[in-house]
C-alpha cells in the first residue's frame, strides 16, 4: 500500500541524520523491443528533423486564428524560469529549465533537462542547443502572448484542458549518471525501456492504449494525455467538466480490465464479488473477459502476450548488461531475472521473494510489475508499474534504531484492536530511504507522487510481513514545491499555529515512516474475519479507505508512543502531527469521490481524520480572525494538548472495526465526515478553494546518460 501526498512531511526522530539526494535524470529511446510507449509520440518526444522536414512549429488552428508564428529564438532570456517551464508543459515539449545557476535571467545549455522519454540529442549537441530547441523556445514566446480560446465547443474543450494543466506545475525529479560505469549505464537504459512498456502496458489496463492515434495536434490536449496517461481530466477543479478532455470525442471512461457491455452497470464490482468464479474474476492478476453471462478471468500473460514479452526482455537485458561488465549487483540481478520470467509466467510470487532479498544488498530501489489497485474501478487489480531509485545509504543507522521497537508497536496496536484480533511477530523490514529516479506507470501519477510505500499486496511474502516498505526521501524537497506549502499553510492556520508546520525536508520523515510500518502492525490486509480478508469483508474501496485510515492514524498514534519511550521529543512530535494535519488538508482539497462516484482513500481518510480533531475540539475554526498570510479571514487553531486524546479515540476505533470486520461501523465512522450536506462539509469547501490556488506538483523526470 502507498502513501500519496500533496506535501512530503514527517516528523523525525531525534538522532536522523541527512538524508543526501542525488543529483540527475535524462531519458533514453526506448529499444524496437518494446512497444511504442503511451507518451512516447511524435509530440512529446520529437526527434532531430532531417533537412526539409516539417518545422517543429507548426500552424496548428489554435495558432492559425489567434498568432502569426514569430521567429526562431536567437537568445533565451525571453522568459522567466517559472514561465518557460509552464509553457513548456502546456505546449507537450520535453525541456525543463532546471536553475538559473548564474542567475542572469537567460536559459543556458547546462541548466537544461530534457524530461523522460525524450532524447537529449534533439535539444543539446556538444554543450550547445540545438536548431530544434531555438524553435521549440520561439513557439514558447508565441504561445505566451496567445488570445484565450473562443466560445466555440472545441474552444470550450480547449480552455478546460488548459485549466486541468495549471492546477499541476511541473516539477524535476534530476539525476546525473554520467559518472557510472559503462555497465551501469547501460543498466539505467534497459530500465527507461522496460519503463516505456510498462506505461504501455497500463494504457491497456486502463482503456486508454488506442487514443495515440486519436489525438488533435492541439499540443495543450496532447500534453494533458501525456501527464494524465488518459485523456480524461483528473484535477479537483476541472475532472468532472465534461468539457474537459484531450480527445474532441470526448470518449466515455472505461477500463481496459472489464468487458465494455459489463461496465454500463454502476455495481458491476459488487455483482462481479457475488458471481460462483467471484474469487478467478477478481484475482490481482487477472483481465476478466467474455459476454457478461459468461465471464473468466485470463492471466495478465495471456492477455497481452507481446507487450508482456517486451518488457521481459528489457529487464532480461537490464541483468545482463550488470554481469557482463562484472557490476557487484547478485541481488539486484536475481530479482530482475525473477520480474522477467514473471512477466512471461505470471510467477509475481517467486519475483515478490527475490525483491525482498534485495534490502539492503544494492544500491539500487527496483519495483517492476503490478501492485497497487487504486487505479481501477473495483480497486482489487493490480496496476502495472516502475519505481526505479537509488537506494540513500544514509538511512541505515536510523533503521538501526528502529529494529527493536517493532514487537512493541505491534503490542500497543493489538491492546487497542482487541478480540478477535492476536497479537502476532512482527517480521517486516523497517522502510529503505530510496532518492526516485523514475515513476512510470501507475507510479507516475498526474499530480503529486507516493512518498511511502509498503508492498507486496498479496502472497506469501506479504502474508508473512516479509515485504519492504521505502520512504521517498528526495520528493517535495525543491524550493519550488516548499514554498508552495508555506503559502498553502499560511491560508489555512492562524498565525499561532502556522508555524508549527515545518517545510524543511529533514524534519519530514518520520510519519510517512510509522505510516508505512503501521500496515504491517494489528490487523492489516491479509488479517482474516470469518475466514475472509478485508477486501471481502468490506468491499474494496471501503477496505482501502481503512487500512489507509488504519496506517495514517497509526502514524499520528506511535508519535505519541514514542515520546512516552523516551524516543522523541515532544517538540518534533508536535511538528509531525501538525504536518499530519497540513498534510489532510491536501487530500481533503482534492475531492472525497471520483467523477464516477468512486471512494478517494486518502480523501476520505484525511477528512474523517480532520473532522475528529475538530470535533474534540484539537483543530478549531476562527471565523473572524486572520490566517497567517494576513489575507485570508477564518483559519485553524492547533491545540496540541488535546491532539494524543483525540487521535488515541480514533485510533481505538479504527483498529477495533478492523478487528471484527465491523462494515457498518466503519460506514458510520466515515459518514459524518465525507458525504455532503454535513456540518463539516462547509468547512471542506474553505480547505478546497484555498489549498488548490496554488498548483500542485507534477513530477517529470530527467535522467542524464552518456
Amino acid at each position: 500500500m502507498n502513501r500519496l501526498s500533496a506535501v512530503v512531511f514527517l516528523a523525525v526522530f531525534t538522532l536522523v541524520g541527512c538524508h543526501k539526494k542525488s543529483d540527475g535524470p535524462a531519458p533514453v529511446a526506448p529499444s524496437a523491443a518494446v512497444a511504442e510507449p503511451l507518451l512516447a509520440h511524435d509530440v512529446g518526444n520529437p526527434a532531430p528533423p532531417p533537412e526539409g522536414a516539417t518545422p517543429l512549429v507548426q500552424p496548428d488552428d489554435e495558432t492559425a486564428t489567434t498568432l502569426a508564428l514569430g521567429p526562431t529564438a536567437t537568445s533565451f532570456a525571453a522568459l522567466p524560469r517559472g514561465e518557460f517551464n509552464r509553457l513548456a508543459a502546456e505546449q507537450d515539449l520535453p525541456l525543463y529549465w532546471r536553475v538559473d545557476a548564474d542567475k542572469d535571467g537567460a536559459l543556458d545549455p547546462d541548466e537544461l533537462g530534457v524530461t523522460w522519454p525524450g532524447d537529449w540529442s534533439a535539444w543539446l549537441v556538444d554543450g550547445k542547443f540545438t536548431p530544434q530547441f531555438a524553435e521549440a523556445y520561439g513557439l514558447l514566446e508565441v504561445r505566451a502572448r496567445a488570445k484565450p480560446a473562443d466560445d466555440s465547443p472545441e474552444g470550450k474543450r480547449r480552455a478546460a484542458v488548459l485549466r486541468e494543466l495549471r492546477q499541476g506545475r511541473a516539477t524535476l525529479i534530476w539525476s546525473d549518471f554520467e559518472y557510472l560505469p559503462v555497465g551501469e549505464r547501460e543498466f539505467v537504459r534497459h530500465m527507461l525501456n522496460a519503463a516505456a512498456g510498462v506505461e504501455t502496458l497500463f494504457a491497456l489496463q486502463s482503456g486508454t492504449a488506442g487514443f495515440v492515434p486519436l489525438l488533435p495536434p492541439h499540443r495543450p490536449s496532447r500534453a494533458l494525455f501525456h501527464r494524465n496517461q488518459t485523456p480524461w481530466c483528473t484535477a479537483p477543479a476541472t475532472e468532472q467538466d465534461p468539457d474537459c478532455n484531450a480527445l474532441p470525442s470526448r470518449p466515455r471512461k472505461l477500463s481496459g480490465l472489464y468487458p465494455e457491455a459489463l461496465q454500463r452497470d454502476k455495481e458491476f464490482c459488487a455483482k462481479l464479488d457475488k458471481l460462483p468464479n467471484a474469487a478467478a474474476l477478481m484475482g490481482p492478476f487477472t483481465v476478466v473477459r467474455g459476454e457478461p453471462e459468461h465471464l473468466v478471468a485470463v492471466p495478465y500473460e495471456k492477455a497481452w502476450p507481446v507487450q508482456m514479452e517486451a518488457v521481459s526482455n528489457e529487464l532480461t537485458a537490464a541483468a545482463d548488461a550488470l554481469v557482463h561488465e562484472k557490476v557487484s549487483e547478485p541481488a539486484l540481478v536475481a530479482y530482475l531475472r525473477a520480474a522477467a520470467k514473471a512477466f512471461i509466467d505470471g510467477s509475481w510470487f517467486a519475483a515478490d521473494e527475490a525483491w525482498a532479498k534485495m534490502e539492503s544488498r544494492s544500491k539500487w530501489y527496483v519495483r517492476v510489475g503490478p501492485d497497487e489497485t487504486y487505479h481501477e474501478p473495483c480497486a482489487r487489480k493490480a496496476g502495472f508499474h516502475v519505481s526505479f531509485a537509488r537506494v540513500n545509504q544514509d538511512a541505515v543507522a536510523w533503521q538501526q534504531m528502529l529494529e527493536p521497537l517493532k514487537g512493541q508497536l505491534e503490542r500497543a496496536l493489538a491492546t487497542l484492536a482487541g478480540p478477535p484480533y492476536k497479537s502476532a511477530k512482527p517480521n517486516f523490514h523497517l522502510p529503505d530511504f530510496i532518492d526516485i529516479v523514475l515513476n512510470a506507470g501507475d507510479s507516475r501519477t498526474a499530480l503529486g507522487a507516493t512518498v511511502g510505500q509498503s508492498l507486496p499486496n498479496w502472497g506469501p511474502v506479504a502474508d508473512e510481513s516479509r515485504g519492504r516498505t521505502v520512504a521517498m526521501a528526495n520528493l517535495y524537497t525543491d524550493i519550488d514545491s516548499q514554498a508552495a506549502f508555506r503559502t498553502q499553510v499560511s491560508s489555512l492556520f492562524c498565525k499561532e499555529s502556522a508555524p508549527w508546520v515545518p517545510t524543511d525536508p529533514e524534519s519530514l520523515v518520520m510519519t510517512t515512516v510509522l505510516h508505512e510500518a503501521a500496515h504491517n502492525l494489528g490487523p492489516a490486509h491479509g488479517y482474516k474475519v470469518g475466514g475472509k480478508v478485508d477486501d471481502e469483508v468490506f468491499g474494496g474501496p471501503l477496505a482501502a479507505t481503512l487500512e489507509e485510515l488504519k496506517a495514517e492514524t497509526a502514524a499520528l498514534y506511535f508519535a505519541d508512543w514514542l515520546v512516552a519511550q523516551g524516543k522523541l521529543t515532544p517538540e518534533k512530535r508536535d511538528a509531525g502531527q501538525a504536518a499530519g494535519v497540513a498534510w489532510a488538508m491536501g487530500h481533503i482539497a482534492q475531492g472525497m469521490t471520483t467523477p464516477s462516484d468512486k471512494p478517494k482513500p486518502y480523501s476520505q481518510l484525511s477528512a474523517t481524520q480532520v473532522g475528529t480533531l475538530y470535533d474534540a475540539k484539537a483543530l478549531t475554526w476562527h471565523a473572524d480572525t486572520l490566517a497567517a498570510n494576513d489575507k485570508d479571514k477564518g483559519c485553524f487553531s492547533l491545540h496540541r494538548e488535546r491532539v494524543a486524546n483525540a487521535v488515541l479515540g480514533l485510533m481505538t476505533r479504527v483498529a477495533q472495526i478492523k478487528a471484527q470486520g465491523d462494515k457498518a461501523g466503519a460506514e458510520q465512522l466515515l459518514s459524518p465526515y465525507v458525504t455532503e450536506g454535513n456540518p463539516f462539509a462547509d468547512l471542506r469547501a474553505i480547505i478546497r478553494e484555498r489549498w488548490l490556488r496554488v498548483s500542485k506538483p507534477s513530477f517529470v523526470y530527467a535522467i542524464r546518460l552518456k
